[in-house]
């Protein structure tokens, strides 16, 4: 079976199993590269990391107001589960984003597998 040529960190050999026609897997293909900066990238500059920030300002400063006693505990409460529903939100997005993104890379093994089948 056909192994990447990627060199890991470490300086060993990359062992991962590549099709019959691959020389590298996704992770040392050079013609993928642009590819792999493109998706590291998104992963700071998602919508979930601006509305988590925002999130935990707002979660801090109704805490600080209901320690200083300047906030309606009442209305804090009520504010504060409304909080925790949309980061349950958020989290919901964020698995659903994975597991699009998990999906994608399954077909893309199968493919691999079915070149490999048929080679």
């Amino acid at each position: 079976m056909p192994q990447c040529a990627g060199i890991k960190r470490d300086g060993g050999r990359c062992a991962v199993v590549v099709g019959s026609e691959q020389s590298h897997c996704y992770a040392h293909d050079p013609d993928r590269s642009q590819e792999r900066k493109r998706n590291a990238s998104r992963g700071g500059k998602s919508k979930g990391q601006g509305e988590l920030g925002e999130l935990k300002k707002l979660i801090k400063d109704l805490a600080s107001r209901v320690l200083d006693g300047t906030a309606d505990r009442g209305r804090a409460a009520v504010a504060n589960q409304l909080y925790n529903t949309l980061i349950r939100a958020i989290e919901q997005e964020r698995k659903i984003r994975e597991l699009g993104e998990l999906a994608e890379r399954l077909e893309a093994l199968e493919e691999v597998l079915k070149d490999r089948r048929v080679g």
